[in-house]
Parts: C-alpha cells; sequence; structure tokens
C-alpha cells in the first residue's frame, strides 16, 4: 500500500533513475536555485532599491534591467561550445557551468557598489556610476544564461530520455522555489535599509553563488580524456551545426511557436498587479499576492505536464492544450474588469500561471527529446535564447503600448466608448491572445507529424479536461 502511495505524495520521484538518484539530483537542481536568486535581484529587490532608495530613474533603471537580455541570443552559442568543447580532464559542461558561476559572481560583487556610485554617492562623473552598473548587471546577466543552459544539457546528459519531462519539471520549479526563497529573504534583510546594509546582502548573495553551484556541479560530470585526444578532418563551425540541427526536423516551426507562445504568456508580467489595483480596486497586498498565485499556477502546470508526458503524450500536443489554458485566463481577466469581480480575475491569473507551466514545460522537452545526442547543448541553448528573448521584448513592448494606447484612450483619440483607464490593459491582453491562436495554428502540424495515437486521443475541449 505505502509503495503505490508513495509516488502520488512525491511528484518528483519520478524523475529519479539507477543513474540519477534523488539525492543527485537535487543537488544538480542548485544551480537553478542561483539563478532564481539572481533573476530576483536583477528584476525585484534591485529594481526597487534603485527606484525608491537610492532615487535612480526609473528609465534608467529600467535600461539596467533590460541590459541581460543583450546575451540572450548567446545561449545558442554557448551551448554549442558545451558541446564541443575538449578539456584536457575530459569535461565539456563542467567548465562551462563554473565559467558562467564565475562571471556571475564577478557582476553580483561589484553590483552594490556599481549601484551606489550610480545613485549619486560619490564624487565621480555621473558616467562612471552608469558604466560601472551596466557591467555588473551585465556579468550578472550573462553568467546566469552560462549557468542555466549548461546546467540544463549537463541534465540532459545524466537524464535517460524517458525521464527528462520528469526532470525538466523539477529543474523549473527549483528555480521557481530559488524565486520565492530569495525574494522572503531579501527582503527581511533589507527592510532595514543601509548602504552597508545593501553590499552585505548582494555580496552575501554573490557568495551563495559560488557554493550552491560548486556543490550543484561536484561530481556530476564523468571525466572522459580520451575525448581530448579525439580528432577530426573537420569539426563543424557554430553555423554549420546550427543548419544541421534545423535540417534534423521541424525545428524552425518548433522554435517559432515556442517564441510566439512565451510572447503571448510574457506580455502582461508587469500589467496584471497594475490592473487590479487601477481597474478593480485590490489593495496593494492583494495585487502582490497575485505573484504567488501565477507561480502557484505555474508549478501545477509544471507537475501536470511531467505526469502527462511521463504517460507517453505529444509535447506538442501539451504546448497547444497550455494555450487554450492562457487564452481562457486572458478572457476571464477582461471580463473581470468588466463585471468587477476579483475572483474571476484570481481564476483567470491562476490559469495564466498553469497554462505558461504547461506550455514552457512541453517546448522545452519537445526540444530535449528532438535533439540528436551530440547536440544537447545546441538545441537547449536555441530554446533558451528564443525563449529568454521572446520574453524580454514581450514584456518591454507590452509597457510601451499599454502606455501609448492608455495615452490616446484616455485623449479621446480612439472615441468615446474607448475614453477609460482600461483600454490599454485589454488591448494588450487582445494582443496576447491573439498570439496564443497564432501559436496554435504554428505548433498544431508539430502535433500531426510526431503522431497522436501513439496515446490516448485527446484533442480540442476533451484534450484540456484530461490536462
Amino acid at each position: 500500500m505505502w509503495q503505490s502511495v508513495g509516488p502520488h505524495l512525491l511528484p518528483f520521484a519520478a524523475a529519479t533513475s539507477e543513474r540519477l538518484p534523488m539525492a543527485r539530483l537535487l543537488r544538480l537542481s542548485l544551480f537553478q536555485i542561483s539563478c532564481g536568486m539572481a533573476a530576483v535581484l536583477l528584476v525585484g529587490t534591485l529594481n526597487r532599491v534603485m527606484i525608491v532608495e537610492l532615487k535612480v530613474p526609473a528609465w534608467l533603471v529600467a535600461t539596467m534591467v533590460a541590459l541581460p537580455l543583450v546575451f540572450a541570443p548567446l545561449r545558442a552559442l554557448i551551448g554549442f561550445k558545451s558541446d564541443t568543447y575538449k578539456s584536457v580532464l575530459g569535461w565539456k559542461r563542467v567548465p562551462y557551468l563554473w565559467l558562467g558561476t564565475i562571471i556571475q559572481f564577478g557582476g553580483l560583487a561589484m553590483m552594490p557598489f556599481a549601484l551606489l556610485v550610480l545613485s549619486g554617492d560619490t564624487w565621480a562623473e555621473p558616467w562612471t556610476g552608469q558604466l560601472a552598473a551596466a557591467i555588473a548587471f551585465l556579468m550578472t546577466g550573462f553568467g546566469m544564461h552560462m549557468v542555466q543552459t549548461v546546467g540544463l544539457a549537463l541534465a540532459t546528459d545524466l537524464t535517460p530520455r524517458d525521464q527528462q519531462p520528469n526532470v525538466v519539471a523539477m529543474l523549473s520549479a527549483m528555480q521557481l522555489v530559488g524565486m520565492v526563497l530569495a525574494a522572503l529573504v531579501f527582503g527581511a534583510l533589507l527592510a532595514d535599509f543601509s548602504q552597508l546594509r545593501l553590499i552585505q546582502v548582494v555580496q552575501g548573495a554573490a557568495a551563495l553563488t559560488l557554493v550552491l553551484n560548486l556543490v550543484a556541479a561536484w561530481q556530476q560530470e564523468v571525466r572522459d580524456p580520451s575525448r581530448t585526444a579525439r580528432t577530426a578532418e573537420h569539426e563543424p563551425t557554430f553555423f554549420e551545426a546550427f543548419r544541421a540541427l534545423r535540417q534534423s526536423g521541424p525545428w524552425n516551426r518548433r522554435l517559432l511557436g515556442a517564441g510566439l507562445g512565451t510572447a503571448g504568456f510574457a506580455m502582461q508580467d508587469v500589467l496584471l498587479e497594475p490592473y487590479g489595483g487601477q481597474i478593480l480596486g485590490l489593495s496593494v497586498g492583494a495585487t502582490t499576492a497575485l505573484s504567488a498565485l501565477l507561480a502557484g499556477g505555474a508549478v501545477l502546470g509544471f507537475l501536470r505536464a511531467a505526469r502527462r508526458l511521463g504517460q507517453g503524450a505529444d509535447a506538442h500536443q501539451v504546448a497547444a492544450l497550455g494555450g487554450l489554458f492562457g487564452i481562457a485566463g486572458f478572457t476571464l481577466i477582461i471580463f473581470s474588469g468588466a463585471v468587477g469581480l476579483g475572483a474571476l480575475f484570481a481564476i483567470g491569473v491562476a490559469l495564466i500561471g498553469f497554462g505558461a507551466g504547461l506550455f514552457g514545460h512541453a517546448t522545452l522537452t519537445a526540444c530535449m527529446a528532438a535533439a540528436p545526442p551530440d547536440q544537447a547543448g545546441l538545441a537547449l541553448g536555441v530554446w533558451g535564447a528564443v525563449q529568454a528573448t521572446a520574453a524580454g521584448g514581450a514584456i518591454a513592448l507590452g509597457g510601451v503600448l499599454r502606455d501609448v494606447i492608455s495615452s490616446l484612450a484616455l485623449s479621446g483619440a480612439l472615441g468615446e466608448g474607448l475614453a477609460q483607464a482600461a483600454t490599454g490593459y485589454v488591448s494588450i491582453y487582445l494582443i496576447e491572445i491573439a498570439l496564443l491562436f497564432v501559436t496554435l495554428a504554428v505548433v498544431g502540424p508539430l502535433v500531426r507529424k510526431r503522431g497522436i495515437p501513439q496515446t490516448r486521443p485527446a484533442t480540442g475541449l476533451a484534450g484540456a479536461a484530461q490536462i
């Protein structure tokens, strides 16, 4: 009886195998904790500290936070390099994982001093603070991109193919765990703000990054010195390898679907809380709880996707169903503003998180499953580059379009019926619904090519019910 109950109580129990037992998998997942911690610092804690306590202009803060996106496309190159690297010690993933850790550590170590200079608390010229802060944010973001890409590739190397969906779910959930824990700890430590406390907290995070990633990588990759001695008449360049990857399957359509769907889910990232406060009149505490609701929905999406994919469901089909849940969520959010129901808004937010979890897990699993054995890093890097670039661009575009459309609507340029504050928000939500419908059209042929009959038939609303 207890043997049958155990796996249901432990959602990640199915992720383990003889090659990758639970203790080793949990230790490997620590790199996601460090990446989640860095993400909270970049887009959350330091964002607020710079604007409120350090009095840095909001436009400059937004620019600094967006800078790490410059390196998002390089994730493909990083993955390729980790596939083909020849270490003297016989490693290919660990050197890049550790290099990314050092770069991330360096960015975090210099960041508090750079921010203090940026705030004007110095005799130096203003441009020195701007340059130092830009370098710190770029190093932190680049190191995070490298660690995540190579860490996922290492997990792929260690995981049997049939267990990969469960491992993806666990690694994704661990990043969310890292973000939640980091947000709570940073908030408590910086409650009594001082410049010295800021230096201690951020540099403590830098030191913890070194420790977490060292423990995560310790004895994970088997040394193969013979790999260094191998020679080839012609080793492919990055562009040759990328061309070969694209020719190995419908990668153009797969990546286009991932990018469109990610943009469709991400455009609202900076709009949900203002919408709840401005349109529905929710309190600050209630709107802050939306982040937890969205993250909770995403975790449930990860778990459900892992279960469905572990049962043999088509990854692209699960991704499409995630898009359907997202469409339903955005529709409920639009109607919640029209009727003034906060409960309807909360349900919509949870559905968006659930759909995003399904979609993100399924697209990543699809890329892992379709990747040739010697191009796992390249495939995951390409997926990461598309996903990060699409998300960052969509968030920025969503904020700009909302401001422009709201300004036009309130000025009466769009007509008397649209002269209200909700117009800008609703316009973005409608754009996201349209993007998700286009995503369904792009992903649909991939499901047909893979062949749904391999699993229980599940299409349309019936498939959504099964999820």
